[in-house]
């Protein structure tokens, strides 16, 4: 592997982050490390991660889904290096998706990551990990379509079909395509903060934050014509996440009853009002507890929580942190994760 250019602006190596190229590798999906990750500054511009590519074979090209090969330029050994390894989806895993077993040159590339490297799956690319053995005794997901075969395939497993993505510390999860973005959002929001996770996601043009336990599949996403959305409640609630909101409040912005608007604020969103004015009065507190000097109890009110000692409930419960913790951790930094 060619030597990594330093970056002037850091004093210790970056967080290096491994994708595996495997044949048949989904081209959006494969991408999506690179976007995220390789997107992620510090305060001061420098770049928080580095992003490789390698191969189960010595360097070279690896078939796509598309009509298009991938050019890798590191073999299996660069495994060796990564403090994270994501393997996105595949069409064909072969043995791994039709037996749960890896084939012996899958397995001798995997045998190269170190122990207590970060591992990531992004949909099908749970397969891989559940092979490995990596998934044995844990919560996982995959995309929806997948999960009945994933839990006969994998009984150790417990598979929850009903999420964009599991964290389970060092091992994570994430169902199809799109909650890729979602869970390394997730990453870069663990290991930095809202802050960079926000400034990624503008960058990149998507939500700042979709929660983890949010559906993955919606019945009906996308309302029929001549039904109103729920777009202008939610919009006129962020505006106002510092004040009390009740749910008639919310459902009168779109003149509709309180049941109808319960109804189709969950099949547009896939959670509840009241589970959705949470997560985002949760975000309102990272952020602000992060970027400004505001005291606990103003951080409280001003996210909406009213109370330090109801913000300090729903931190631990959605961060396992308290606010006082969570500010010390991102406003003297921490590394990225484990590794290097």
């Amino acid at each position: 592997m060619a030597p990594t250019t330093a970056d002037p602006k850091r004093t210790t190596p970056r967080h290096r982050v491994v994708v595996l190229a495997l044949d048949g590798v989904i081209p959006f999906e494969f991408g999506i490390p690179q976007r995220i990750f390789g997107r992620a500054r510090s305060d001061d511009g420098a770049f928080l991660y580095e992003v490789v590519t390698a191969s189960i074979r010595p360097p070279g090209p690896v078939r796509t889904d598309a009509d298009v090969s991938i050019l890798v330029e590191n073999g299996p050994e660069v495994l060796a290096t990564a403090d994270t390894v994501v393997v996105p989806a595949s069409y064909e895993l072969g043995p791994v998706h039709e037996e749960g077993r890896l084939t012996d040159e899958l397995s001798s590339a995997l045998a190269h990551i170190r122990p207590g490297t970060r591992l990531i799956s992004i949909c099908t690319g749970g397969y891989v990990l559940a092979a490995a053995g990596y998934l044995d005794g844990r919560t996982a997901t995959t995309h929806w379509s997948s999960a009945e075969h994933f839990q006969r395939l994998f009984p150790r497993i417990t598979v929850d079909p009903d999420v964009l993505f599991i964290d389970d510390g060092d091992v994570l999860t994430s169902a199809g395509v799109a909650a890729g973005l979602d869970l390394c959002l997730h990453v870069v929001r663990r290991d930095h903060g809202s802050t960079v996770a926000n400034d990624v996601a503008r960058r990149t043009v998507v939500p700042p934050h979709r929660d983890g336990g949010q559906a993955q599949y919606i019945q009906r996403p996308v309302p029929e014509p001549q039904f109103a959305t729920t777009t202008a409640a939610r919009a006129w609630a962020l505006a106002r996440l510092h004040e009390p909101i009740q749910l008639r409040d919310m459902a009168d912005q779109e003149s509709m009853s309180v049941r109808t608007f319960t109804r189709r604020f969950r099949e547009e969103v896939g959670i509840s009002p009241g589970q959705w004015l949470a997560q985002q009065r949760v975000e309102r507190a990272r952020h602000l507890l992060e970027s400004s000097d505001l005291s606990v109890d103003r951080v409280a009110r001003d996210a909406g929580f009213g109370t330090a000692q109801s913000m300090r409930a729903h931190l631990q419960a959605a961060l396992g942190v308290t606010p006082t913790a969570y500010r010390r951790t991102f406003r003297e930094g921490v590394p990225a994760g484990p590794g290097r």
